[in-house]
C-alpha cells in the first residue's frame, strides 16, 4: 500500500495529516490509538476502525455491515450513515484464516478508567495505593467485564499488552498514554484473571521494542517463565482481626521479639524434593516456631523472583508473593495461620537494586528508567544489579507502594529492609574515582536518605504497631531514631558489629580468648544507640563460612558446649533476637538453599540438646521481663564484672523495675569453683537456666538454691558464691516467696520437629 492509496481508503481527506496518522497505528508506532481506532465522525455519519493481523474478514455483530480492508494492511473500516443505531460498546466478529469465527467487544469505545488526581499523585510520589492503579485490575465498565491493564513508561513511543488472547502480537492491543507523566492504560473487555500477559514497549527515540513482565504484577508464572498472570480479586476471609487491633497499641520496644529466620524453599520440601504449598509450610512452620518458642517469623524475600539461587533478594515481582509455593490467597492463609496461632511475620524486603534481567525493570522503556543511567550512580559491580534512581518520584513511589502493599494486602507485621548501607553511601564497595559525591561534596546518598525517612514515616503512620527494621552494618547515626530528630526512622537495626565480634571471639580456642576478651565487652560502650535486634541470620552460615555449629572450636563435646553458651550470651544480652533456620537444633552443614535442612539430626542427642536449650532460653527470655522490657535502654544492664579476662569470665546484670536476674558465663573448659560475684539484694538465688544440663547434652555441673552473703563485692552489698560450669552461662533469680515460680526449663521432653 502507498500513501495515496492508505488516505485513500481511509477517508481522510479533509483531516489533519491522515497519512502519517494510519501508518503509525499500522506499524504500531502511535501513542494514541484511540485517535484512530475504535469509533469517529466522518463524513455523513461515522467510521468504525479495528486493528486485527490474524482477520481474513471483519464485521460489525454478528450479521451486521461488514468491515473493509484497507488495502495492504490489516486495518479495516467499516462506514455507517447518520441513521444507523449502534451502541456504545459494540461487537465484533472476525474470522481467521482457518476460518473459524472470533467475537469480541471492542476496547476502543470505553473512556480512560484512571482519574487525573491519581495521575497527579503518582507524578508527586505521594499515591501510597499505587498498586490499586498501575497493573493489572479486573473491573466491570458499563456493565461489561474485563480488565484494566496499565504502566509508566515515559519514554515509549508506544505501549501494548500482549498474551495468548492476540498471539503476542504487540499490534492489536495498543495503550493509550495519559497526559505528559508517562502512565499508559487500556480496558480490555472480556480478559479474566488468570489470563498471562506482558507489555510490549517501543521505544520512542530509537525504536528498540521490549517485551517486559509487569512491574506491578500480582502473580507470575512459575520459573523459568517469566510472564505476569492476571490476579483474582483476593477471596480469603481472614481471621486476624484480634491480632491486628492488638498490634496497633503493642509496646513492641519493651516486649520479647524472638525472630526465626527462614528460607521456604529449603525449610521443608514434600517427598519428591518439590516445594510446598504456603499452606502446608504453614502448619508445619508454626507448629516449630511454638515448640521452640519464637515470637515471629521472618521470610526470605519471597517476593517474585526469577533464580533460585538470588534467595529471592534479586526481585522482578515487588507486589507479587513467588508462584513457586502457591497464589497470593495461599500465602493471605500463610500469614493468617501465623496470626490466629500467636506468630508474627515479617518479610525480607530489597529496595537497593533489582537485576538486569531482560524481562525486568532494567531498562524498561528503552531508557534507564528506574535506574541511574550513569553506572557510578546506577549499578552494584559486586552483586551484577542495578541501584534504584531514589531521586524520581515514580521510581520512589514503586518502592514505598510496594512497602506498604505487603503490610496491607498480606497484613505483614513489619519489613526487614535489606542493604541498607548500600543506599547510604555512595562510595559503598567503590574505588576513589569510581563515585559521585553530593552536591556537598560527601558520600552520602542523599535521595536514598530521603526515600527511607520517607518510607519509615509513611509506614508508621499507615499501619501502626508494624516493624521496619535495618540491616545496616556501619557507624551511620541514628538508623532507630525518628526523622523529626534527624534519624531514619527504622524501628530496629540488626547490631553486625555485635554479632562480628561474638562470632570471632567463639571461634578462637579458649586459650586464647583471654587476649580477645574486647570482643564481648566493647558492644555495650554502643549497645544503647540503636534499637538492635542480634542476628545470627542466613549470611554467617554460607559461602564457605560453615555453620554456627562448625564455626565452634574443639572436639565434638567442646563445639556443642561452646554452642549452648553462645546462645545463652545471645538471649540474655540486650537486644531482639533472630536465629536462621537450622541453627535451633546445630545444623551441622552450612546452609544450602538447593536441599532442604537435615531434619535426621534430631535424632541425635546432641541436636535435640541443642533445640531444647532454645526452646528453652527462648521461654525464660519471654517469660522474664528483665530479660527483655529494656533492650535498648541503659537502665536495663548493668555490668556485675567485664574484668575478668585471665579466667575468661563475664557476669552481668538485666532488670526491669524491681526485677533483674543475674548471668554469668565462663568461656572456657574449665569449671569455676567458688566464684564469688557481687549481686543488689539479700535473699535466695536460684538457677532458672543453665546450659551445662543434662537435658541439653552437658555436664550437669551447677548450683542449688544459693544464700546471698552480706558481704560487699564488685562494688555491691552482698556477694554469692556460684559454681561456674565448663564452656557455659548460667542465669539466676532471686526468689520471690509471694510469686509462683516457673518450672525449670529442661525438666521437660525435646520438642519435635514438624514432620
Amino acid at each position: 500500500m502507498n500513501s495515496t492509496e492508505a488516505g485513500r481508503a481511509a477517508g481522510h481527506a479533509d483531516e489533519a495529516d491522515p497519512i502519517s496518522e494510519l501508518q503509525r497505528i499500522i506499524t504500531a508506532r502511535h501513542p494514541d490509538p484511540f485517535a484512530v481506532l475504535g469509533r469517529h465522525p466522518a463524513p455523513g455519519g461515522e467510521v468504525l476502525r479495528a486493528l486485527l493481523p490474524r482477520a481474513e474478514a471483519v464485521r460489525l455483530g454478528t450479521d451486521g455491515p461488514p468491515f473493509q480492508r484497507v488495502p495492504g494492511t490489516p486495518l479495516f473500516e467499516c462506514r455507517l450513515d447518520r441513521a444507523a443505531k449502534l451502541p456504545r460498546h459494540y461487537r465484533l466478529s472476525w474470522t481467521d484464516g482457518t476460518g473459524q469465527t472470533h467475537e469480541y467487544c471492542d476496547p476502543y469505545t470505553f473512556p480512560p478508567q484512571i482519574s487525573d488526581f491519581d495521575l497527579y499523585l503518582f507524578g508527586e510520589g505521594k499515591h501510597w495505593h499505587i498498586h490499586r492503579i498501575l497493573g493489572t485490575h479486573p473491573q466491570t465498565v458499563d456493565g461489561i467485564p474485563g480488565v484494566r491493564f496499565a504502566t509508566w513508561a515515559p519514554n515509549a513511543e508506544r505501549v501494548s499488552v500482549v498474551g495468548d488472547f492476540n498471539a503476542w502480537d504487540g499490534r492489536c492491543h495498543p495503550l493509550r498514554m495519559r497526559g505528559g507523566g508517562g502512565v499508559w492504560e487500556l480496558f480490555v473487555p472480556e480478559i479474566a484473571p488468570g489470563t498471562v500477559y506482558k507489555f510490549e514497549i517501543r521505544n520512542r527515540q530509537h525504536g528498540t521494542v521490549l517485551l517486559k513482565t509487569d512491574p506491578y504484577g500480582r502473580q507470575f508464572e512459575v520459573r523459568p517463565d517469566n510472564a505476569a498472570i492476571v490476579a483474582a480479586a483476593p477471596e480469603y476471609a481472614w481471621a486476624d482481626a484480634a491480632w491486628i487491633e492488638d498490634r496497633k497499641s503493642r509496646d513492641w520496644l519493651h516486649e520479647p521479639l524472638s525472630v526465626y529466620e527462614v528460607h521456604l524453599g529449603s525449610w521443608q520440601r514434600d517427598h519428591d524434593g518439590g516445594f510446598l504449598n504456603y499452606r502446608v509450610l504453614a502448619e508445619r512452620l508454626v507448629a516449630h516456631a511454638k515448640a521452640h518458642g519464637f515470637t515471629h517469623i521472618e521470610l526470605l524475600p519471597i517476593t517474585e523472583h526469577p533464580y533460585d539461587g538470588s534467595w529471592g533478594y534479586q526481585t522482578t515481582g515487588y507486589f507479587a508473593p513467588t508462584s513457586r509455593f502457591g497464589t497470593p490467597d495461599d500465602f493471605r492463609a500463610f500469614v493468617d495461620h501465623c496470626h490466629t496461632h500467636g506468630i508474627g511475620v515479617l518479610l525480607d524486603w530489597v529496595p537497593a537494586h533489582f537485576p538486569k534481567d531482560a524481562h525486568g525493570l532494567a531498562w524498561f522503556d528503552g531508557t534507564p528508567l528506574y535506574e541511574h543511567e550513569d553506572p557510578r550512580l546506577g549499578e552494584h559491580r559486586d552483586w551484577g544489579t542495578l541501584i534504584y534512581n531514589f531521586g524520581r518520584n515514580e521510581v520512589r513511589n514503586f518502592l514505598i507502594g510496594s512497602a506498604l502493599f505487603w503490610l496491607e494486602e498480606f497484613h505483614l507485621d513489619g519489613l526487614r529492609v535489606d542493604a541498607v548501607a548500600s543506599m547510604l553511601y555512595l562510595d559503598y564497595s567503590r574505588e576513589p574515582g569510581d563515585w559521585i559525591p553530593n552536591k556537598y561534596g560527601g558520600n552520602e546518598n542523599l535521595e536514598a536518605i530521603a526515600f527511607l525517612r520517607e518510607l519509615n514515616t509513611v509506614a508508621h503512620q499507615q499501619f501502626p504497631g508494624t516493624l521496619v527494621v535495618a540491616e545496616e552494618s556501619t557507624a551511620w547515626p541514628q538508623v532507630t531514631r525518628p526523622t523529626w530528630t534527624g534519624g531514619l526512622g527504622f524501628s530496629l537495626k540488626w547490631n553486625m558489629g555485635w554479632m562480628h565480634d561474638t562470632l570471632v571471639y567463639m571461634g578462637k580456642d579458649p586459650v586464647h580468648r583471654q587476649y580477645h576478651h574486647d570482643q564481648l565487652t566493647f558492644g555495650l560502650l554502643y549497645a544503647f544507640t540503636e534499637n538492635f535486634i542480634l542476628p545470627f541470620s542466613h549470611d554467617e552460615v554460607v559461602h564457605g563460612k560453615k555453620s554456627l555449629l562448625g564455626k565452634m572450636p574443639g572436639d565434638e563435646w567442646r563445639r556443642f558446649a561452646n554452642l549452648r553458651l553462645l546462645y545463652t550470651f545471645m538471649f540474655t544480652y540486650p537486644g531482639k533476637k533472630l536465629l536462621f533456620m537450622g541453627c535451633e537444633f546445630a545444623q551441622a552443614e552450612e546452609w544450602n538453599a538447593a536441599k532442604t535442612l537435615d531434619w535426621y539430626l534430631y535424632d541425635r542427642a546432641n541436636h535435640r540438646g541443642i533445640a531444647t536449650l532454645v526452646g528453652d532460653l527462648n521461654r525464660i527470655y519471654t517469660r522474664y521481663p528483665a530479660l527483655y522490657r529494656y533492650d535498648g535502654d541503659g537502665q536495663g544492664f548493668e555490668w556485675i564484672d567485664c574484668h575478668d579476662a585471665p579466667q575468661s569470665v563475664l557476669s552481668y546484670i538485666r532488670r526491669a523495675k524491681d526485677e533483674f536476674v543475674a548471668v554469668a558465663f565462663n568461656f572456657t573448659p574449665i569449671p569455676r569453683h567458688n566464684y564469688r560475684i557481687g549481686v543488689p539484694a539479700a535473699g535466695t538465688y536460684r538457677e532458672i537456666f543453665n546450659s551445662d544440663s543434662i537435658y541439653y547434652g552437658g555436664s550437669n555441673m551447677g548450683n542449688p538454691p544459693l544464700e546471698a552473703e552480706p558481704q560487699a563485692w564488685m562494688g555491691r552489698p552482698y556477694a554469692l558464691n556460684i559454681t561456674l560450669p565448663p564452656l557455659a552461662g548460667i542465669v539466676l533469680i532471686r526468689e520471690q516467696p509471694e510469686a509462683a515460680l516457673p518450672e525449670t526449663p529442661g525438666a521437660k521432653d525435646a520438642p519435635e520437629v514438624a514432620p
